[in-house]
């Protein structure tokens, strides 16, 4: 165990405008990490988790967005978690790791011992606290958590070889074309501050390089368009890879859940497994209801204590009732009629749906409002382009309308059903 006077500081990496392109069009309105799951913003749950760590001095945010998108969450979120988080903007990109190197002089104000890395579009139950300890008995300088996942899907992400005995990583290799093993990169990470030499020596190598190449104005020519700005550093290919079998890293297995958010249908899957969570976590922001006096809720549901749901009651003669879940979460002041159907869904601020009208597997953006009798749905393939309905801000579907397996952008007003369809 560490002593009680180290100091432990965390950094997310939260990305930027145009790394969004895939969440569009919920990003066309507010920042990817600030996208609500489960209530909370993106970057939140990462945020939380990092609150459970020991001795936490500091929480950086770093990416490209401007800093005014970001003031008034990092001031509420420090004063509601009593951390002071602080968002750092990037000037250019620097990679991964270069990214990391580029604030090191503020991540080190704080003289900490240990330095966790972590990727806000992740989506866990960030055991941080346990990867610390393990972290301190290995000994390397950096420890990272890691999931066994299905062959088949392995290869989209970094795939992994750890001693089984040791826990030592052994191999890294980046989505690779072949098979390598069924454990991958997580996405968090544990340093201690040599990670920054190690992504020093990088950076000194490629100028080692350039300055070989220019004795050669021809190979320079060649190797122009291929070679890397010296300050670009990937803490995969650059670090990971060539750290491997050196006795510097280490792997955690996490045996919960874990799900990488790059599209809104991932967004939704996720929000239901925070949902899930809550119930050990912090059961006390999941609505109750039976039917009686309130809707009727069936299994994890987040209702914002500003959105008004129809209290209707279960009737025995005409079922009319309302009936919210499971996985479903409704934001501020979104207003639910009498006799609706929440189902696997996100509906975000100022949405109004009218009485009878049922969502299933979709995301309804803010300030849109949905028809009596009128249907959203999609088939909930989490995975697949249109495999949920997506309905930008401010869009209106009159009543007795059906949506399925549709993205609507902003503005838009459908008074006739589709079916797969993006409506520009």
């Amino acid at each position: 165990m560490g002593s009680s006077d180290e100091r432990v500081v965390a950094v997310i990496m939260v990305g930027g405008p145009t790394k969004g392109t895939r969440f569009r069009p919920l990003s066309l309105n507010i920042p990817k990490p600030l996208f609500p799951l489960a209530g909370q913003p993106m970057v939140h749950h990462p945020i939380s988790a990092c609150k459970r760590i020991p001795n936490l001095a500091q929480i950086y945010l770093v990416g490209f967005y401007e800093e005014r998108e970001f003031a008034l969450y990092v001031s509420s979120i420090s004063n509601e978690l009593k951390v002071p988080v602080r968002y750092l903007r990037e000037d250019k990109p620097h990679g991964s790791a270069g990214g990391l190197y580029n604030f090191r002089d503020l991540i080190m104000e704080d003289n900490p011992s240990h330095i966790f890395l972590l990727n806000c579009d992740v989506c866990c139950s960030f055991p941080l606290p346990e990867m610390l300890v393990a972290h301190r008995r290995y000994g390397g300088i950096g420890t990272i958590l890691v999931i066994k996942v299905s062959p088949e899907s392995a290869n989209e992400f970094g795939e992994l070889v750890a001693d089984p005995s040791t826990n030592e990583l052994l191999h890294y290799t980046e989505k690779p074309e072949t098979f390598v093993s069924d454990r991958i990169n997580c996405g968090v990470y544990v340093f201690t501050p040599d990670i920054f030499t190690a992504i020093q020596g990088v950076s000194s190598q490629r100028k080692e390089r350039a300055n070989l190449r220019r004795m050669s104005s021809f190979e320079a020519l060649q190797s122009a368009t291929r070679s890397l700005p010296t300050d670009f550093v990937r803490l995969d290919q650059d670090i990971l890879s060539p750290l491997a079998g050196k006795k510097q890293l280490y792997t955690y297995e996490t045996m919960d859940f874990w799900e990488q958010i790059k599209t809104p249908g991932m967004s939704l899957k996720c929000s239901a497994l925070y949902l899930a969570q809550f119930r050990f976590t912090s059961p006390y922001l999941l609505a109750t209801g039976d039917g009686t006096k309130t809707a009727a809720v069936i299994g994890d549901v987040f209702v914002h204590p500003s959105a008004k749901v129809h209290p209707t009651a279960k009737n025995l003669l005409t079922l009319n009732y309302a009936q919210i879940g499971p996985n479903v979460s409704i934001s501020a002041n979104a207003r639910i009629g009498p006799g609706v159907r929440l189902i696997s869904c996100i509906v975000l601020d100022d949405v109004e749906v009218k009485e009878n009208a049922v969502v299933i597997h979709a995301i309804v953006g803010w300030k849109s409002a949905i028809g009596r009798w009128s249907r959203v749905q999609g088939e909930g393939d989490y995975n697949a382009k249109l495999g949920i309905t997506i309905l930008g801000e401010a869009v209106t579907v009159e009543d007795e309308v059906v949506v399925v397996n549709s993205i609507v952008l902003p503005n838009k007003t459908l008074n006739v059903s589709v079916q797969q369809e993006i409506i520009l």
